[in-house]
């Protein structure tokens, strides 16, 4: 059956691009009403389905938008983490254009809602069906390809010049287990060099090495270096599956990606939609 909240929780903390405070209200939802936000700092604001055909940015981050001009970023960590607790129905109030982005992993997140009563609801969970193979894949030759399965498994492979990141590759089911212990912990990683540059433009005012593991070269700056095993392409699959849910269901697919990311991620749903014959709705 579906699930949501029984009762509202509040999660603060700081915005990475503004620097300014981001307070999240998650709401108990409606069956099949899915996950919403909406922003309370902005009067008569509409709800904002996280839904792939409402992704307007996909750069650094997932970016909602509606024709309003109503905008949420950064939502794939919380996205991620309320597939793993089986969370269907949400609606989460947010008071900045962005979601706070807590330590750049998404363990504040579980740690938080993991503690959260759930309520069951009357209607059945459903879930999509991958029936064929969907592809997307960039002019680099940076991939995704979703297969059918009876599960969500992913296969996730970078490969970066640098020593420290170098050959990395997580195959493995989508469980609360792996999520817990390989997903939730891994925080997004980014170059010194790219710091410096958003900065010099206005950017990533919340950023520091309380959020993100910064490498300089091949040294990492973050005092005591990563904190799990291949925790930059975890970090990668840990964003895939919150853009994945953007599909509004939970997906039985076989996922193999190849250096891809937000902008990948937010297309191949766009493919697998565009024709009917490539998936279907089932009840759990």
């Amino acid at each position: 059956m579906q699930k949501t909240l029984k009762n509202s929780v509040e999660i603060s903390g700081i915005g990475l691009h503004s620097g300014c405070e981001s307070r999240l209200v998650l709401h108990p939802a409606e069956e099949n009403s899915g996950i919403t936000f909406v922003r309370s700092d902005i009067k008569n604001a509409k709800d904002l389905p996280a839904l792939y055909s409402n992704v307007a940015d996909t750069r650094n981050c997932t970016c909602l938008a509606d024709a309003s001009g109503n905008i949420v970023s950064t939502i794939e960590h919380i996205m991620a983490t309320l597939y793993a607790l089986d969370i269907d129905n949400v609606r989460i109030e947010v008071n900045n254009p962005e979601v706070p982005i807590m330590d750049g992993s998404a363990l504040a997140f579980w740690n938080i809602l993991k503690k959260q009563p759930l309520e069951e609801q009357n209607a059945k969970r459903k879930l999509l069906k991958i029936k064929k193979s969907v592809r997307f894949e960039d002019e680099k030759g940076n991939y995704i390809n979703l297969q059918p399965a009876d599960k969500l498994s992913v296969h996730f492979v970078i490969d970066f010049p640098s020593k420290i990141v170098g050959h990395q590759e997580f195959d493995a089911d989508i469980t609360k287990d792996n999520f817990v212990n390989r997903l939730a912990p891994a925080r997004t990683f980014c170059e010194k060099y790219q710091i410096d540059y958003l900065r010099s433009v206005g950017l990533i005012k919340g950023g520091s090495l309380d959020n993100a593991v910064v490498l300089d070269g091949e040294t990492i700056l973050n005092v005591g270096g990563f904190r799990v095993l291949n925790e930059c392409v975890n970090h990668k699959t840990l964003d895939c599956v919150g853009d994945m849910f953007t599909s509004g269901y939970r997906m039985l697919a076989k996922i193999d990606a190849f250096h891809t990311g937000h902008f990948h991620n937010n297309e191949v749903l766009k493919r697998l939609f565009a024709d009917k014959d490539n998936y279907e709705i089932v009840e759990e």
